[in-house]
């Protein structure tokens, strides 16, 4: 079962559409996801601090 903080509300940087990231609890640092909708890539980076984790969502085609 996937719990509530393992799933983050994201906006694409390209698209702008809204879509849900699952992202496990033991994950840190940088990875790239496609878009569900325009399939670019993203540049995630997971940052944890104490018992919260948060998301950086960048474009990774370059263009930041």
């Amino acid at each position: 079962m996937t719990e509530p903080e393992d799933t983050f509300q994201l906006e694409c940087p390209y698209c702008g559409a809204p879509q849900d990231l699952y992202v496990e609890a033991d994950v840190r640092g940088t990875f790239v996801e496609d878009c569900d909708v325009c399939c670019q890539p993203w540049r995630v980076t997971v940052s944890v601090r104490g018992r919260s984790r948060s998301i950086d969502l960048r474009r990774d085609d370059g263009s930041e």
